[in-house]
C-alpha cells in the first residue's frame, strides 16, 4: 500500500515538473535563442526566412516597421526598395539567432522574434537606427522605449527615409 501512494506521488510530482508554465517557457525560449539559425531569403525590410531544424520559417521582425513592398495586397510605399536591400546586405546568406518575446508567433504564423547577425548586430535596431524603417508603438515589446528613442535620432539625423523630410 505504502509503495502505491509512494509511486502515485512520485509520478504527479514528475507531471507537474514537466507541465509547469516555467518549464515550458525556458524550453521555448532556448530552443531558438542561444542557436544560429541561417537567413536564407530575405521577403522585405521587416521580414525574412530563416532555417530552423531544415525548415523554412518566416521570422517577423519584432517592434520595426518598414515601407511595404508592391504585393497583392499592399502597393509599394517610398523607400521599400532600399530597406528591403538593406536587410538583405546584412542579413541574407548570413548566420542570425533569434530572441522571442511575450508572444512567439503572430496571426499569420509568422515566428515574432528579435534576430541578431553572429557579429552581435541586432538587425530591429539597426534597421531603425539607419532610418530603414520606424518603431511599432502599436503594443509593448521589450525594446519599446529603445526603438523609439533610435527613430527620434535617425530622424534628427536625417537619415534614411528621413532624408525627404
Amino acid at each position: 500500500m505504502r509503495n502505491k501512494l509512494f509511486i502515485t506521488i512520485i509520478s504527479i510530482a514528475v507531471l507537474l515538473f514537466l507541465f509547469s508554465p516555467g518549464i515550458i517557457n525556458a524550453e521555448q525560449k532556448s530552443s531558438s535563442s542561444n542557436n544560429l539559425h541561417y537567413c536564407s531569403y530575405v521577403i522585405d525590410g521587416d521580414t525574412i526566412i530563416v532555417i530552423i531544424d531544415g525548415k523554412k520559417e518566416k521570422v517577423r521582425l519584432i517592434g520595426v516597421d518598414t515601407p511595404e513592398k508592391d504585393g497583392p495586397y499592399t502597393e509599394e510605399e517610398p523607400f521599400s526598395r532600399e530597406a528591403s536591400a538593406f536587410t538583405k546586405k546584412i542579413a541574407e546568406g548570413k548566420q542570425v539567432r533569434l530572441e522571442y518575446d511575450w508572444q512567439k508567433r503572430d496571426k499569420y504564423g509568422r515566428l515574432l522574434a528579435y534576430v541578431y547577425l553572429e557579429d552581435g548586430t541586432f538587425l530591429n535596431a539597426e534597421l531603425i537606427k539607419q532610418g530603414y524603417g520606424t518603431a511599432f508603438r502599436k503594443f509593448t515589446f521589450k525594446y519599446r522605449d529603445d526603438f523609439i528613442r533610435y527613430e527620434r535620432e535617425a530622424r534628427g539625423s536625417k537619415k534614411g527615409l528621413w532624408r525627404k523630410e
